[in-house]
């Protein structure tokens, strides 16, 4: 081997080095799961991955996740629209090595709540106690993101039933009635009108019928 060869391989230790610890600490971080406002999920991430970089904890929090599952929504044309839901709204999910100064990034986010632990109960008043970090099992990490990669698209509709709706074409129009089935993947529901004096179900298309508000 020559002089700069052997130079090169020095100058590059360090640098593998660096990647193996990094890559050692990601093995021994776990997930935790943090509760946080209703519809700031998406706010906290951002917000936490900024304070990751200004607070240099980077070694320390490797992982923020929402998880989420795919949806389709059926709207009243029968038009198909593919979106996403979140698996746990409310919640995310960080992997992270629990110490003081990743717990106080993480705690301090704005938004955030607490983490998902045990509680510890305050010995006098009232109020909440401290909540100690309770990391999830390997098990509950592969469900839930097995769940959000796998499961089937969960249909939703502009409709359910109890909604009082019109009916805007077909021999009924302009009757109106309330909706008693709904089967998005028909694009079809049920609702009863009344007919001769009647309560009578009848099967429409979603683009028929319009909901009253």
């Amino acid at each position: 081997m020559s002089f700069a060869q052997e130079r090169s391989l020095e100058s590059q230790e360090p640098e593998n080095q660096e990647e193996k610890a990094a890559e050692e600490k990601a093995r021994t971080a776990r997930w935790y799961a943090i509760q946080v406002a209703s519809g700031c999920e998406k706010r906290v991430k951002t917000n936490l991955e900024q304070r990751i970089r200004s607070f240099d904890v980077g070694d320390r929090i490797v992982q923020i996740e929402i998880p989420k599952s795919a949806t389709l929504k059926v709207r009243k044309d029968g038009s198909r629209h593919q979106g996403e839901e979140k698996v746990f709204p409310g919640y995310i999910l960080v992997k992270m090595i629990m110490d003081d100064d990743a717990w106080q990034v993480v705690r301090n986010t704005p938004n955030v709540i607490n983490f998902v632990g045990a509680e510890q109960k305050r010995r006098y008043g009232r109020g909440r106690g401290h909540v100690t970090p309770v990391p999830l099992t390997l098990g509950e990490v592969e469900r839930i993101f097995k769940q959000a990669q796998e499961q089937e698209p969960v249909v939703k509709i502009d409709m359910e039933v109890g909604d009082k709706i019109l009916v805007l074409s077909g021999p009924f129009k302009d009757f109106e009635g309330e909706v008693i089935e709904v089967s998005p993947e028909r694009s079809k529901l049920k609702a009863l009108l009344s007919i001769f004096g009647r309560d009578t179900p009848v099967e429409l298309e979603f683009n028929q019928v319009e909901k009253q508000s």
